[in-house]
């Protein structure tokens, strides 16, 4: 921790911060990087099959590809986390061999993983310099701390406060964080995985023009991302990945979203919205009156919600992170208690007995966040798939669980959802974004819910994956069953949603019918006009 020293205490730290961002970037001689014919194996899977790549200084270059097409084990090579069995590599002109993160970090190379990783209990400033070179003192300066940090969010147009403590902060503003942290250690080759996976659109917008100063200033950036409108406005090139082979390197100028999609999946590709097809919905399967919940930092975050869902019908809930949406969705589960008003499901009152009772009344839970909270990423497929059904008999005999009989259902459902993976005894850990949530998908469809709450299905999943879940959504809501989907993916509220309704400050501002709506009038809800 920091020690609140007087403001005199020398911060090497601090110091170490303000000279890397002030330096200047090292200049066009060289390719920052050059990777050639680089290859990684491991038991029973080729990840990385002799692929080529390189990118400039002061240049954004996108890698795509599916799930599994060997981009983030191309970027763990980058950055020392994995030993390439064969090929070279070259950062700005050099040869280099990195034994570990640090090395690579030593030579400029930083990565902002998906999945964040941050000390929660930890301020901002303090995550920033945890663990840097220049922050082994006896004593620190928190406030020197907080003020090189607040430069470098100001230079970057991050803004943060350096003295909150990271659980205190929404995710956009997390990621804010994990991108200051390696601007602030001097990153000159910056690799974002994702990096407006937790972010809104607004936030989005922000960042990528963060990104632009940061080529402009010579830092190159190598940019993962699965939506392809993103990584149209932003990259200067694309690299295209697949079955762990790099195919080509297009420029985005003069490229269309659908010519990306096919190089990446190797056929011709439509993005063409998801069908619905029109329809009455049924009877309400869910009712919320002037239902208020608190929020992790004690304060009001839902304030009087009144909503009702219908048999068959979609409802999107859009708002700017940080609105409530996280605490609708835990309220309607029963992870959050409410301190106000009732929750109606099926015609029966939710009542405070946490998510046991709203499984009971047939509500299915997608959580937003896949590893923390949707899965056991260190359990098998199988149990997994089988943590809502273990107490039936179909499982086993009394207290016994039966593992043959565990396995064939992992089998049927893996089929069913089409999940890839060797097989049911494989850890979830393992599978790529897409499949995790196709088993999420498979273990919560498979109680026969009346009710779904989609909590941003389709974050941080490549195209195929994506137009996979939102068909699961639709076929979903076509067999009778509710769906409240929360999405900050306006694209993804417009496609399937029968109603939205845009919350601002904890508060439903306005509903209205999905075909009576458009970008501009729900943006201008989202920022609080009713």
């Amino acid at each position: 921790m920091l020690d609140a020293g007087d403001d005199h205490t020398a911060l090497a730290a601090g110091a170490g911060l303000a000279s890397s961002l002030s330096g200047a970037a090292p200049g066009p001689r060289a390719l920052a990087v050059q990777a050639i014919d680089m290859t990684k194996r491991f038991p029973g899977v080729l990840a990385n099959d002799h692929v080529s790549f390189e990118a400039a200084p002061g240049e954004v270059h996108a890698l795509l590809g599916e799930n599994g097409a060997g981009k983030t084990t191309l970027c763990n090579l980058l950055m020392g986390l994995y030993r390439p069995d064969e090929g070279k590599l070259f950062i700005e002109g050099k040869p280099a061999r990195f034994r570990s993160p640090k090395d690579a970090q030593d030579a400029g190379i930083f990565m902002v993983h998906q999945h964040l990783r941050l000390v929660e209990s930890m301020t901002v400033a303090e995550n920033v310099v945890l663990g840097a070179a220049g922050a082994r003192q006896l004593r620190f300066s928190p406030r020197a701390v907080e003020k090189a940090v607040a430069e470098a969010a100001a230079r970057f147009q991050m803004s943060v406060d350096p003295a909150a403590r990271i659980w205190q902060l929404s995710l956009g503003q997390r990621q804010r964080v994990e991108v200051l942290k390696a601007l602030c250690r001097g990153a000159r080759i910056l690799i974002l995985d994702e990096p407006t996976a937790v972010l809104t659109p607004q936030e989005a917008d922000q960042l990528f023009s963060s990104v632009r100063d940061m080529a402009a200033a010579g830092r190159t950036v190598i940019f993962i991302s699965h939506k392809l409108p993103e990584v149209l406005a932003v990259a200067e090139r694309v690299t295209v990945l697949r079955h762990g082979r790099s195919v080509t390197t297009v420029p985005t100028a003069g490229t269309g979203a659908d010519d990306l999609a096919g190089l990446m999946v190797g056929r011709e590709v439509s993005l063409a919205p998801t069908a619905r097809v029109a329809h009455e919905p049924g009877p309400a399967v869910l009712e919320l009156a002037g239902v208020c919940a608190r929020g992790d930092l004690g304060t009001e975050a839902l304030k009087d919600i009144t909503l009702q869902v219908r048999a068959g019908e979609i409802l999107g809930i859009a708002g700017v992170s940080g609105n409530g949406q996280r605490e609708l969705a835990e309220v309607i589960t029963g992870l959050r208690p409410t301190t106000a008003g009732t929750i109606r499901i099926g015609g029966a009152r939710l009542a405070a007995g946490g998510p046991r009772a709203a499984i009971d009344l047939g509500v299915a839970y997608v959580p937003e966040d896949r590893m923390g909270t949707a899965i056991a990423p260190d359990l098998s497929i199988a149990e997994n798939l089988m943590l809502k059904s273990y107490r039936g008999k179909a499982r086993g005999w009394g207290p016994v669980l039966s593992r043959r009989k565990a396995i064939a259902n992992a089998q049927e459902m893996m089929a069913r959802f089409d999940v890839r993976a060797p097989g049911p005894t494989t850890l979830v850990r393992q599978l790529s974004g897409g499949n995790i949530q196709k088993v999420v998908l498979a273990r919560e469809l498979s109680c026969q819910p009346r009710l779904v709450v989609a909590a941003s299905p389709t974050r941080g999943l490549d195209v195929g994956a994506t137009q996979y879940v939102r068909r699961v959504l639709a076929g979903t809501a076509a067999a009778g069953v509710g769906v409240v989907m929360v999405s900050e993916d306006l694209d993804e509220i417009f496609e399937l949603s029968d109603r939205i309704a845009v919350f601002y400050a904890g508060r439903v501002v306005g509903t209205l019918k999905a075909t009576e709506a458009d970008r501009h009038r729900v943006g201008l809800m989202m920022a609080g006009a009713t």
